[in-house]
């Protein structure tokens, strides 16, 4: 186990706006929404994970559910907590967590402040690890694509996920440029929802606009092998009936195309940046996207299209970072910088 004792149990974690996932003895064993169901009344924690998923939007007034991260940070430090504990309780029982150190590597966002990675930290800590560090999620993302960080050759990652689209060129081990946006599958959840109220003139939640994304999501208006329509359920705004639409792959691109830009505008900035060396290298090498926003059809043509590169989606993006983490943890001699 090298650098940690015998006694040291080690887990990586994707702690995400929208999904947790931990890694323990090089396999998943947590991949669960980060969300948590509360008594309302004793703050007890009722649900975690897929089953406080369930709840969202169907809870009455003792019970109540909350995601404790947004825009890729905390942003409910004792929700977190609770539902870290929880996870970690799968992991171990009560009666193993005594005899053992239980060491913490979990990734963040590029751009987040001293502030907000206290907070990580300090949930990490009350849930019960002994030590805890931190790696970027781009750095991560790279890791787990399965580039060679340490060469000195530009790679540029463009890693979607719930909270933040993290853009980062790497060579050496190191961030060159990177830029962390607060615009990914959230506010592409929101920009479904506005575009139902606008166009179809239904109300859905958050669950019902993921799915929509999930199942006819796009990038762009026409796809070689496009998803068939999908029917929508929602309540009518004007009669309060609930109400069923039918929806098509290339409303919802339309409907996203402004959140997309705003990404492909930061890719092209930080491509504006990025010193000619590594230019030079990332036109030979291209753009490779990780995250749950990877796979939303189409995206890979257009930022081809826009950026005239060749983008490569990785390999089961939405665990690309995850396993980055757990590679960057179990060599640590080997990348002793990544982590702080």
């Amino acid at each position: 186990m090298g650098l940690f004792s015998f006694f040291t149990k080690e887990i990586a974690i994707d702690l995400g706006t929208a999904n947790t996932i931990i890694f323990w003895n090089d396999k998943v064993v947590v991949d669960e929404p980060s969300i948590v169901a509360l008594d309302a009344v004793s703050g007890k924690v009722m649900a975690v994970g897929k089953r406080a998923q369930m709840m969202q939007g169907r809870t009455h007034d003792n019970i109540k559910t909350i995601r404790p991260l947004r825009d890729g940070v905390i942003a409910d430090f004792k929700s977190a907590e609770m539902m870290l504990r929880e996870f970690i309780k799968r992991i171990y029982p009560k009666r193993s967590m005594g005899s053992a150190s239980l060491k913490m590597v979990i990734c963040i966002p590029s751009g987040i402040t001293e502030v907000e990675e206290r907070a990580v930290k300090d949930s990490a800590e009350q849930a019960g690890a002994k030590e805890v560090k931190l790696i970027h999620e781009p750095m991560a993302a790279a890791i787990g694509i399965g580039l060679d960080i340490l060469e000195p050759i530009g790679n540029m990652v463009v890693d979607i996920g719930g909270g933040t689209s993290e853009i980062a060129v790497i060579s050496l081990g190191n961030i060159v440029k990177s830029q962390s946006i607060r615009i990914a599958g959230d506010e592409f959840n929101k920009d479904i929802e506005e575009y139902m109220k606008n166009e179809h003139k239904i109300n859905v939640g958050e669950r019902t606009a993921e799915r929509i994304k999930i199942e006819v999501g796009a990038a762009i208006p026409t796809l070689d092998n496009p998803p068939p329509p999908i029917a929508v359920h929602g309540r009518d705004m004007m009669t309060g009936i609930p109400k069923e639409v039918i929806v098509k792959y290339d409303e919802i691109a339309s409907c996203l195309d402004k959140s997309i830009s705003k990404i492909e505008q930061e890719v092209l900035h930080a491509l504006e940046r990025t010193p000619p060396e590594l230019s030079a290298d990332i036109y030979r090498t291209g753009i490779y996207l990780a995250g749950g926003g990877a796979l939303l059809r189409g995206l890979d043509k257009r930022l081809q299209t826009r950026t005239q590169l060749q983008v490569h989606i990785a390999e089961d993006p939405l665990r690309a970072v995850a396993r980055g983490t757990q590679i960057a943890l179990k060599n640590y001699d080997k990348f002793p910088f990544l982590i702080k």
